[in-house]
């Protein structure tokens, strides 16, 4: 039988509001910090996504509303995802026997704290353990390069008391960096390095004062000491990511990097790229693990715009296991090259890739939107009479009308084979330009195709086309799994039953799509006409 515990689970209701966001949100007080100016909180909104937790004066705090609480409920609360699945090193796939709602403090009628004992497993009780001490960032801020950017989540670093001893600091300096330690925690050797009690200690016991950590964006290792890091980046040799070029697109560069061949920079880059992840876990493992990160060239360096990881060999065939985007280089396409070039492994594995569940809110956003992009582009391009590559010059044929479904011999003739390839007027910083060939849609798709021609009044000839395929076969093309092709969909309300099959024997529900609905998605989400990775870049 397995060992459990009895452990008091206080139920938390918000008592307080603090104005964010110009207007009233309900916090839960999670730390509080008696100062020399002024008491400060940590607060976590209770409508708002964990990352938006800060330390704010306690004078912000005002009364809870007392309709607010009268019933002794917890006000509306966006549902978070499983805190289980992996960073880019392991995973705890296990579940809390605690749920969120669980996490809010009630009090009776007498004002005391209620609590509740809740019997878990030993596996539980380390989750609820490893979830207090995640409540709160033990960083506000990370010092990376020429950025310094606000954390959102806990990582485990593992400071030492005497971490500047093996760093290059003069004898007399290393007498000003003392009072910077970590007290209590006494220096981790290589060998207790993967433990996890020792990674947690250096995230424990932190004041507010001395909470910005200094990273080296070029091997990422990782100090407390503003002076310690200077000298560090004076020192580090390392100008790109120790690994292989996988795709260049003018200063872009996606690296390959082997976590069992790059250990210790793998370790350092997981924990860095836990200050931005929440739902994942982490011990220090990589072996199993391949890393791959966009840097942008300048001069000198490539510095790091973001990376993902993948497992080397899936069982469930997911195709990348986290993903980040540093907050400065979001919103400009990079994450969309990132995942593009993560399917672009699997189609070129001969599998249907998927992210590793559960996603994070900004993760879902990302992935919806590349999966409605790519369906968008492959409707439009099979909904279309004319082939992709005749751009949108007028098809000009002579003695016979033009054979659609078969669009290389009509363009062949005469000079019409340049039309085949479209001019690209933008590119990224330092990519030459050059011309990109427009493919046309296999003969397997072409095959679902037939084309429907009506006569005119006026002797002309309207041509209509008309598709007929599964739910599978879009996914099939598309190179995604069908139950993200069909999440993708309905998300664009394209699943909406139209009546039954009539050629099949077991009815089954067809669906109905035409191009206008197509367009009219394309339009609501801004669909872009191409993809960001162009195959022509990839050196695999």
């Amino acid at each position: 039988m397995p060992i459990t515990h009895i452990v008091p689970i206080p139920h938390q209701v918000p008592l307080h509001t603090v104005n964010k966001h110009e207007r009233d949100e309900p916090v839960i007080i999670l730390q509080e910090l008696i100062t020399e100016i002024e008491p400060r909180v940590y607060v976590h909104y209770v409508n708002l996504e964990k990352r938006n937790d800060e330390w704010v004066p306690k004078s912000l705090l005002k009364p809870m509303p007392s309709t607010a609480t009268s019933n002794g409920t917890v006000p509306s609360k966006k549902r978070k995802r499983s805190s289980s699945n992996r960073l880019t090193v392991s995973t705890s796939r296990s579940h809390s026997a605690v749920s969120d709602e669980d996490r809010y403090e009630r009090h009776d009628t007498n004002g005391q704290l209620a609590m509740e004992e809740v019997v878990m497993t030993e596996e539980e009780y380390d989750l609820q353990h490893h979830k207090k001490i995640n409540n709160r960032r033990n960083f506000v801020q990370v010092c990376v390069g020429e950025w310094l950017i606000k954390t959102w989540y806990f990582s485990p670093y593992p400071l030492t008391e005497n971490e500047d001893a093996e760093t290059s600091i003069p004898p007399q300096e290393r007498s000003a960096s003392v009072a910077n330690r970590i007290p209590g925690v006494y220096r981790i050797t290589n060998r207790s390095h993967g433990r996890t009690s020792d990674m947690l200690a250096g995230g424990m016991g932190r004041l507010i004062e001395k909470e910005i950590l200094y990273v080296c964006d070029m091997c990422f290792k990782y100090m407390t000491d503003a002076s310690t890091w200077e000298l560090h980046k004076k020192l580090c040799t390392m100008n790109h990511p120790p690994g292989r070029k996988v795709y260049q697109r003018g200063a872009h560069t996606i690296w390959e990097v082997d976590g069992a061949k790059e250990k210790l920079y793998c370790q350092n880059l997981s924990l860095f790229g836990k200050l931005f992840i929440d739902i994942k876990t982490l011990f220090f493992d990589c072996d199993n693990f391949l890393f791959y990160i966009l840097t942008d060239a300048t001069r000198n360096n490539d510095h790091m715009l973001g990376f993902f990881s993948k497992e080397k060999v899936s069982y469930d065939d997911y195709n990348l296991a986290c993903i980040i985007t540093l907050p400065p280089f979001q919103r400009k396409g990079f994450g969309r090259l990132m995942i593009e070039f993560s399917y672009e492994l699997s189609r070129r594995a001969g599998k249907a890739g998927t992210p590793e569940r559960p996603l994070s809110d900004l993760g879902l956003r990302s992935y919806l939107a590349y999966w409605v992009s790519t369906l968008i582009r492959f409707l439009r391009k099979l909904l279309e009479v004319m082939p992709m590559s005749a751009g949108v010059d007028p098809l000009i044929s002579r003695g016979t009308p033009p054979d659609f479904r078969s669009p290389s011999r009509e363009l062949s003739s005469d000079d019409s084979f340049a039309s085949r390839r479209r001019k690209r007027n933008k590119g990224w910083q330092g990519e030459t330009l050059e011309e990109e060939i427009v493919e046309d849609i296999d003969e397997k798709l072409a095959s679902f195709r037939t084309f429907i021609t009506t006569r005119n009044s006026d002797g002309s000839a309207s041509v209509h086309v008309k598709i007929h395929c599964t739910l599978a076969d879009i996914a099939d093309a598309t190179n995604l799994r069908v139950d993200d092709t069909a999440f993708a969909l309905n998300e664009m309300g394209m699943l909406k039953r139209w009546g039954k099959h009539s050629d099949s024997d077991d009815e089954q529900p067809m669906v109905v799509l035409t191009r206008e609905m197509v367009e009219k998605v394309a339009q609501e989400r801004g669909v872009k006409d191409e993809s960001v990775l162009h195959l022509s870049h990839v050196k695999l």
